[in-house]
């Protein structure tokens, strides 16, 4: 048989028994009967109601649900008559759903289903059961925690064991340390913590453990940080997330020869990140040789209820205790894990809180007891191959799939697949290692390792809303970076995860390959650019997925500062709008650099080759003409201020003026009307008007005279980049130019190219005179009438935007 496989279940293995410990009892239940007892069967359609209630709430509207607990939310007294049961349901509908509205992207709860049922009934009928006598509740409980524990030694291979029940996964590790305490020093109940001063005892977690499990442990056994021992992973040989054991027996013997005591140590049968198995095996040979108890946690334990399991893991069966998590494997909902162990000494149990006297205690088995008689033996191990089968079928076809790197694809048997994106960098060594390499130079390194990670951030969040019920995580490796973890054994039987979702998985990766490649290798080339065009700063924002950050530097910017700047976001504000004005496929958001409070503009994921020379060259030049306009507005504030105060002081000039040449009779109401009409005076309109272009005062003099407004100075051209190209009909900014492509016919082609050259040459030609000659030599003075008319009308039909300038009446007016 392979190393790889254990043994298989043979028809007259004893775990092929009905889950009930007598056998002569009868199955659970034996055929569908009438419940006598009225409160349970009236526990069960309440139970029953309740769950259809809270179950069919998602689907009512927004009217009957989400607007009527804006108030309803708010704590308030306690009302004095008291609520029936169908108003208090009611009340904890809308406390579950009522903001799933502003809250879209949060998962909604799943379906439990009838199993789901089941285990909430546990929960009810627990505490219906603690009112019986003492006798009746004696007896039961006994038999409740007696059919559990003999039930899922049988299923998971660990005979001869004790079981201990208990809500935190983590609580059943602590109370075994205090068991290995109790047991290794005996005097520990009497004196307490004394004993432990002249040996100090000693902890050892791996590398790999999930993360703050030892200082649980520390501060539920009220032992300093120096008792826990970190032992690291193999870096040379084997993976990268086992326990290195020949270090581990150095750190033993180092210990020893302190005057510590090893006391116990945490091995994993799948770990917390990516799945992977400790060698259980020589681990199990080292603890018996030092007296080290052995606890063994994770979820490759489920594989022990198979048929074959890997020889790593059927190694786990021989350990001091393990830890299970049932509920997550199974689909269950508030089901309790389950720390089962050997140990021959009732008295220390009890002591370590192992074992209790007190009903309510063994009552915890309840929810479980009944969830395992609903499900059978045959269900429990369908559920568990189903969740390694879908584990299975991900990886051989991620193993298909260009620039996706599987990270466990040595472990054969392992139910979790870890992978992420990754692309080969010129020059480079293809197999990502701890060790960087020496021809490339650390910051390279880093930087491309920070673009994969942000790439592969943003993939995972992508995979887990296309394919919610796939139940990815995103997670950070410390040596592998960002990565996505497939772990259907704890998230499948919630979930309802079935192969389709598998290949609809597989396809929603393959779908966003090009867009991850495409932006990757435009991004090298955007931050030169950025850097080689004045006025633009690239920032360096390593947790931006898409092509690049950058920032316009201002006039008035303060590069040393840090603090919010107004002006420049006013600036990028404005620069946004005209960005997503052009409808590009690019996509375009503002935020602040991550290392201050500045604003910058953040450039998304590309979806197709982008002409990053215009984009960067359009971002520059758009933002200028921004600063100019809002610098312009400014200036022009004091100007029209200054030109009021003038015209005013003007005008009360010619009003003074007015009345010494009329005289002071004319102003008199009755006589002034009197000599007006044998004498009426020839008075002209004065008044002013003020430029905005030149910023200086004119008299209305030649408005009223000739009925028209003069044209005055021509306005300064808008500035436009000197990249600035035409586009083809139908092609969207930033894209390559499509000039010699094959998709063009002959003679479409020509006429388009035609078009563009002689656009670019009448936009690229000097205009000294606001006019552009169309001739082949073009002469600094006025073009001949023949020319001018070709150009006007090779103008119009360009609509060209020269066109909606006033034109120059003088030249000499320029001058």
């Amino acid at each position: 048989m392979s190393s790889q496989q254990g043994n298989r279940l043979s028809p007259c293995d004893p775990r092929i028994t009905r889950l009930h410990s007598a056998p002569g009892d009868p199955p659970f239940p034996p055929e569908p009967l009438q419940i006598a007892d009225p409160t349970l069967a009236e526990m069960g359609k309440n139970l029953k109601e309740a769950m259809k209630m809270l179950e069919h709430s998602q689907r009512r509207t927004e009217e009957e649900n989400g607007k009527k607990l804006v108030s309803g939310d708010i704590p308030g007294p306690l009302q004095g008559s008291g609520q029936d049961m169908v108003s208090i349901l009611q009340l904890v509908q809308n406390l579950m759903h009522g903001e799933e509205e502003e809250e879209s992207q949060s998962p909604r709860i799943q379906n439990i289903g009838e199993q789901g049922h089941i285990a909430l009934l546990g929960h009810s009928l627990g505490a219906y059961i603690s009112t019986l006598d003492k006798e009746k509740l004696r007896k039961l409980t006994t038999r409740i925690l007696s059919d559990t524990t003999l039930w899922l030694c049988r299923i998971f291979r660990y005979e001869n064991g004790c079981a201990y029940f208990h809500e935190e996964e983590r609580e059943g590790l602590a109370k075994i340390c205090r068991l290995a305490l109790h047991s290794c020093y005996e005097d520990f109940v009497v004196d307490g913590f004394n004993v432990l001063y002249n040996k100090k005892p000693v902890i050892y977690l791996s590398a790999a453990a999930r993360p703050g499990l030892g200082q649980y442990l520390c501060n539920q056994l009220g032992l300093p940080f120096p008792c826990l021992c970190r032992v690291p992973c193999n870096t040379m040989f084997g993976s990268q997330h086992q326990m290195d054991v020949a270090f581990l027996e150095k750190l033993i013997k180092e210990d020893l020869e302190r005057g510590k005591l090893p006391l116990l140590l945490v091995a994993n049968a799948g770990t917390a990140a990516v799945g992977h198995t400790d060698k259980i095996g020589r681990l199990k040979e080292l603890c018996e040789q030092y007296g080290i108890w052995l606890h063994v946690e994770g979820v490759n334990l489920a594989t022990l209820a198979l048929g074959y399991v890997s020889s790593s893991v059927l190694a786990a069966t021989k350990c001091d205790s393990m830890t299970l998590t049932p509920g997550p494997w199974l689909g269950l909902p508030a089901v309790p894990a389950v720390t089962l162990y050997k140990h021959d000494d009732p008295a220390l149990t009890l002591v370590a809180g192992l074992t209790s006297n007190k009903p309510a205690d063994k009552l915890r088995a309840l929810p479980l007891w009944l969830s395992l008689q609903y499900l059978g033996l045959d269900g429990i191990v369908e559920r568990i191959k189903h969740a390694c089968q879908l584990s299975q079928r991900l990886q051989e076809s991620l193993k298909k799939v260009n620039h996706i790197k599987i990270l466990v694809e040595d472990e054969l048997s392992s139910p979790v697949v870890v992978f992420r994106f990754f692309q080969e960098l010129p020059g480079s060594d293809p197999v990502p290692t701890a060790v960087p390499v020496p021809n490339m130079a650390p910051s390279t390194v880093g930087r491309e390792r920070h673009s994969c990670d942000a790439l592969n951030r943003w993939l995972g969040e992508q995979l887990k809303q296309l394919v919610p019920s796939s139940g990815l995580t995103v997670m950070d490796l410390e040596v592998e970076g960002v990565c996505i973890r497939f772990s259907p054994l704890t998230t499948a039987a919630v979930l309802g995860t079935r192969g389709e979702d598998v290949d609809q998985l597989v396809a929603c990766i393959q779908s966003k390959l090009p867009v991850l490649t495409c932006t990757l290798q435009l991004r090298e080339e955007f931050k030169q650019e950025v850097t080689g065009t004045a006025g633009l700063l690239y920032v360096d924002d390593p947790n931006w997925p898409g092509i690049g950050v950058v920032r316009y530097e201002h006039a008035n910017d303060d590069k040393s500062s840090l603090k919010l700047d107004p002006e420049g976001e006013k600036i990028h504000a404005g620069l946004l709008k005209k960005l997503n004005e052009l409808e590009s496929d690019l996509t375009f958001k503002m935020g602040t650099e991550y290392k201050s409070m500045k604003s910058c503009i953040y450039v998304g994921m590309a979806s197709d080759d982008v002409d990053i020379s215009e984009l960067v060259e359009t971002i520059a030049v758009t933002a200028r003409e921004i600063e100019e306009n809002s610098r312009l507005l400014e200036n022009m504030t004091e100007v029209v201020r200054k030109g009021i105060q003038e015209a005013q002081v003007q005008l009360q000039k010619a009003n003074e003026e007015r009345l010494l040449e009329e005289g002071v009779l004319r102003q008199i109401p009755v006589v002034g009307s009197v000599l007006n009409w044998f004498s009426p005076v020839q008075a002209s309109q004065k008044g002013r008007t003020f430029n905005l272009t030149a910023g200086s005062l004119e008299s209305t003099e030649h408005t009223y005279v000739y009925k028209a407004q003069g044209a005055g100075v021509t306005p300064p051209q808008t500035p436009s980049g000197s990249r600035a190209k035409q586009r083809l009909p139908g092609q969207k900014p930033f894209k390559r130019s499509l000039r010699g492509s094959d998709a063009l016919s002959e003679t479409s082609s020509v006429s388009h190219v035609e078009d563009l050259e002689k656009l670019e040459h009448l936009s690229g030609a000097p205009e000294p005179d606001g006019l552009e000659p169309s001739g082949p030599e073009p002469h600094p003075g006025a073009p001949p009438p023949q020319e001018a008319e070709r150009t006007g009308a090779f103008q119009n039909g360009a609509q060209r935007p020269e066109d909606d300038r006033p034109q120059v009446e003088e030249p000499e007016s320029l001058r």
